[in-house]
């Protein structure tokens, strides 16, 4: 006997508005790699640049892992992320299957997001993105990736794809003096339920701030952006000092 199909759920609407951060993940699929050897990572970090600059999307932080990237980035107009997302999704794939011989997709269904709001939700993010190879215990240091923002933020290497965002640049007017904050921020200790909220948001695609930030949005879209209550994320005495 055969069982009626489920009717399927209709995909959750992004929450995309100029000018506001979004925090955007896309995974290999089925948690495959992504990424192979240096030069993936060097031809997709170029051509994120590229497109991203086309499609007027600014980048501020960004990690590439051996299967997934995290994305930090404001877009210029609507669609823009999408836009930037699709192309970037479909070169890169190009480059991949030519070099490799293969064919297929490399990338797992549509990408998440969630919109971020600025100021210290802002900065955790960025700081969560950034921390993903120490996370995954790749490295000791996030600065021992090569394939991040950290070292830019951080440390100030020069790195053409960043375009620093305006929370992170109140954190002194001083380049080296904001790096050591920054650097300072990133590397206090995150509770492991900050971890999870962050993760949450981006996941089932809620705003991630507060709920003023969530009604704001609310009332442009006309339909819901999270669930009815957000909390504050919690920041360490220390770390919370070096933010302002």
């Amino acid at each position: 006997r055969l069982l009626p199909e489920r009717p399927r759920m209709p995909r959750p609407t992004r929450i995309d508005l100029p000018g506001v951060a979004q925090h955007v993940i896309q995974r290999g699929n089925d948690r495959q790699p992504c990424f192979f050897a240096d030069a993936d990572y060097l031809r997709y970090r170029a051509d994120l640049r590229d497109i991203a600059q086309h499609e007027g999307c600014a980048v501020h932080a960004y990690v590439l892992m051996t299967n997934h990237v995290h994305l930090l980035v404001t877009p210029a107009s609507r669609g823009a992320i999408g836009r930037m997302m699709q192309s970037l999704g479909r070169r890169y794939v190009r480059s991949v299957n030519a070099r490799y011989r293969r064919t297929g997709t490399l990338w797992e269904g549509r990408y998440k997001a969630c919109p971020v709001e600025d100021g210290e939700y802002l900065m955790h993010c960025h700081r969560y993105i950034e921390l993903n190879p120490l996370r995954a215990a790749m490295v000791a240091d996030p600065a021992d990736h090569p394939w991040s923002s950290h070292r830019c933020n951080a440390l100030g290497e020069h790195d053409p794809l960043v375009s620093h965002h305006r929370s992170y640049l109140s954190l002194s007017d001083d380049p080296r003096t904001r790096q050591a904050r920054y650097r300072a921020f990133a590397m206090a200790s995150v509770e492991a339920a900050q971890l999870d909220a962050i993760r949450l948001h981006v996941q089932r695609q809620h705003a991630f701030g507060t709920s003023r930030f969530r009604e704001a949005i609310e009332a442009q879209l006309g339909r819901p952006a999270g669930p009815l209550k957000i909390g504050r994320p919690r920041t360490s005495g220390a770390a919370a000092e070096r933010l302002l």
